[in-house]
């Protein structure tokens, strides 16, 4: 396995092919074992995974204090190659709610200051809110963090899960180095209207949800039982016929992956990696195991037949239910 490398648009740094999405060490999928979670970090690392992702929402500051800590306890010539992106703006209850989204430039340099202190950085490599806040002009907070790159505390600015519209208002506010949203097999809503304004911009994509969840990972079956704290509980695509839809998708992909000799998550991985070299797949691997499964895309080939059966298998639109419940739905892509 080669760790091949992309950039984050014409303004961003250069990064490794696949990024390692940490939110499932914190938060939202039940427990996770916390020194297999710094394992997999150090083990993304030593493989030349350069690209961490994290919120500092997550776990209400947990998963920062994590990627701390497996920054701190890796070898020096590791870290220094890490970069991590961090996603701010979400609050919190202390029941673990949601109380909608903050972008003001007082909070974003809050934000900032905390997640700076759990990280054990001395700046953050791509900053960018979560989601957008209603209340505030996006030019506002992205000015905001276009404040900290000139004081060097931030060295990219991102977005996250943003219509068309709303890139172009922050491209002309400042340079953005990628966009964060949803992109898979099933979810390809971005590719209309949002991929083609990035893509006129110079914008990257970083493709979160690539295996929706486990749900087209190959692994996840229709009598698991998820366990408290779990967001899959409450989603849409894992919900009664919905889930078993969906999962006949994934069987349909496993006689494809068979054929390849490879594993339903490294064909859906791999199809990612196909869509263009503006697209960096984040991967939510939580243990080693399932980051060498993740890394095995990188030497997947698919050819023009692979694709069109990849896509005949799994048609665009192809999923039942939304991949949010309809209150989070309201959040996402808004203009």
């Amino acid at each position: 396995m080669t760790i091949q490398t992309r950039t984050l648009g014409t303004t961003g740094p250069h990064v490794s092919a696949l990024g390692l999405g940490c939110m499932g060490m914190s938060a939202l999928y039940g427990e996770a074992d916390r020194a297999e979670s710094i394992a997999t970090i150090h083990a993304a690392l030593e493989a030349g995974v350069t690209l961490l992702d994290t919120g500092d929402f997550y776990g209400m500051g947990h998963n920062e204090l994590l990627i701390g800590e497996a920054l701190r306890t890796a070898p020096a010539a590791r870290r220094e190659q890490a970069l991590v992106s961090v996603k701010f703006g979400a609050l919190r209850d202390p029941d673990g709610g949601w109380s909608g989204y903050d972008g003001r430039p007082a909070a974003v340099r809050n934000f900032a200051a905390y997640s700076l202190q759990r990280l054990g950085v001395d700046h953050i490599d791509v900053y960018r809110i979560a989601r957008l806040d209603p209340t505030v002009p996006i030019e506002e907070t992205v000015g905001a963090i276009a404040e900290l790159v000139e004081k060097g505390y931030v060295r990219h600015i991102g977005l996250s899960e943003v219509g068309a519209d709303t890139v172009r208002r922050a491209a002309a506010t400042a340079p953005i180095s990628d966009l964060q949203i949803e992109y898979s097999l099933i979810s390809r809503g971005i590719e209309e209207e949002i991929l083609p304004a990035t893509r006129e911009l110079g914008i990257a994509i970083t493709a979160y949800g690539v295996l929706s969840r486990g749900l087209i990972s190959g692994h996840f079956t229709a009598d698991r039982q998820l366990g408290a704290g779990d967001f899959r509980a409450l989603s849409p695509r894992f919900q009664g016929d919905n889930l078993r839809h969906n999962l006949n998708l994934v069987e349909a992909l496993r006689k494809i992956a068979a054929e390849k000799g490879v594993s339903v998550a490294q064909i859906a991985i791999a199809w990612v990696l196909s869509r263009g070299e503006d697209i960096v797949p984040l991967v939510g691997a939580r243990t080693r195991e399932r980051l060498a499964e993740s890394l095995g895309a990188l030497d997947v080939t698919l050819e023009a037949a692979d694709l069109a059966a990849i896509e005949e298998a799994v048609p665009a639109g192809a999923a039942a239910g939304e991949r949010y419940p309809a209150a989070q739905m309201a959040h996402l892509g808004s203009e």
